[in-house]
């Protein structure tokens, strides 16, 4: 008797296999979780200039293909270059090269203008530190000086917790202060090997960049290998999104950023406020940050102002304030327009939990993670309405009560509640005298 094979027993088992493993992962992941974020983490170092290649990769590749198709391909066709495979090649090691360029010649201004001006700001506020407190105590007492009150109460509050604090220094901070060295140590090894890491990923974004088509091209034929047509349309047209909302907002974010720090440069060396080039390198590297951005740069160059001149930090909040204003109405819709689609609220929502779960990273890719969660849950929802032949529009919705077997949308009424009149005691027995007349 001839055994006859039916596929569909294979794909039960296959089935049965990944659930079973499936379950045996869920079940390692909760009962053993400190052993499988060590191994995650310990994976993640050790993979991380392939990391970082990917993402400088990426983040190289808009410059690429605008240098390549803006300059090199139409130069090459002008000069009589046919396509050739050899002559693609070499048009993109060349546009590779102009790339690297760029970036390094970027990279070049930015240390030898902006850096040494930094380094000579926090070297001058590092040795006239105790001037600037000086000059800053100074005018508090000044301003306690026509206040009373007031400077009773500071006086209190100092008497209060100096002891404290001089306990704190004496008890906790004096004997881990070892420990404190040890801390500051592990933190400049730890900043030697990104750098090493970042080095060696920068090398393979070149490789990555060179054969980005190839890697794309391999990647597509694995999505319709494992998928169905449908299926794998859907999925790559999905990464495209994903593609296009994250190179959309970080890419106008840069830029958005750099506009705001010139103009705040600009305006600072204007009205002569101290450290301008160190103020305007923190504002502009804040704003990356949506909505908390200003807030977490201006407050601490306020501070650090505050302490030169108070009367320069007003002028530098009023500055700050009117400089956010123009990049929240004007500058930023202009550059990054909708390419979030998200609400204010969203923006905050997605901030504030990103920031909380990755630091300062999730601050600033937590916008575009959420718009593309956001955008794919909307799609599935309009998906399901649009299956039971309901609108996908919102509006209609804001006001339904209840929707009709015929489909139509009943508005939602508040019911009103009837005013009953209470006769009082008083009206009733008028009421009784005025019918004893009649009889």
């Amino acid at each position: 008797m001839k055994f006859k094979f039916d596929k569909k027993y294979l794909y039960w088992g296959i089935t049965a296999f990944l659930a079973l493993t499936g379950a045996i992962l869920f079940y390692y992941i909760l009962f053993h979780r400190s052993n499988f974020m060590g191994g995650l983490d310990k994976f993640i170092t050790i993979a991380m200039p392939i990391i970082d290649g990917f993402v400088l990769a990426y983040l190289f590749t808009p410059i690429l293909n605008k240098i390549e198709e803006v300059i090199a391909k139409p130069l090459c066709l002008k000069a009589g270059f046919s396509m050739t495979p050899k002559v693609k090649r070499r048009i993109r090691a060349g546009s590779i090269l102009a790339t690297l360029g760029v970036i390094l010649l970027v990279l070049y201004e930015l240390f030898a203008l902006i850096i040494p001006e930094v380094v000579r700001s926090v070297q001058s506020i590092i040795f006239q530190f105790p001037i600037y407190v000086n000059n800053l105590s100074n005018w508090a007492l000044l301003l306690l000086k026509d206040n009373p009150d007031l400077e009773a109460t500071v006086d209190t509050l100092i008497n209060q917790y100096s002891a404290k604090v001089l306990e704190y220094v004496n008890t906790n901070l004096l004997p881990h202060i070892n420990e404190v060295l040890k801390t500051v140590s592990l933190s400049v090894i730890g900043v030697f090997k990104a750098l090493w890491n970042l080095i060696i990923g920068f090398i393979i974004s070149i490789y990555l960049l060179g054969s980005k088509e190839k890697f794309a091209g391999q990647a597509k034929k694995i999505v319709y290998a494992v998928f169905d047509r449908k299926a794998g349309n859907e999925l790559i047209s999905n990464f495209r999104f994903i593609h296009g909302t994250f190179i959309g907002f970080l890419g106008g974010k840069i830029v958005d950023s750099i506009i705001i720090g010139i103009i705040c440069f600009v305006c600072t060396s204007v009205i002569g406020t101290p450290y301008s080039i160190l103020v305007s390198v923190i504002i502009g590297l804040t704003n990356i940050i949506p909505f908390f951005g200003p807030w977490i740069g201006g407050i601490p160059s306020a501070l650090l102002v505050l302490m030169v001149d108070p009367k320069q930090a007003l002028y530098f909040g009023i500055l700050i304030i009117v400089i956010q204003q123009f990049d929240g109405n004007i500058l930023g819709p202009k550059i990054l327009g909708d390419s979030t689609g998200l609400s204010g609220f969203w923006v905050i929502f997605s901030i504030t939990i990103f920031g909380g779960l990755f630091g300062v990273l999730g601050m600033v890719v937590g916008v575009p993670i959420f718009a593309v969660f956001y955008a794919g849950v909307k799609s599935m929802v309009n998906r399901s309405l649009h299956k039971r032949s309901l609108p996908t529009d919102l509006s209609p919705y804001m006001t339904v009560g209840q929707i009709e077997e015929s489909m139509t949308f009943t508005e939602y009424i508040p019911p009103v509640k009837k005013k009953t009149t209470n006769k009082t005691p008083r009206q009733k027995s008028d009421t009784k005298t005025d019918a004893s007349k009649k009889l």
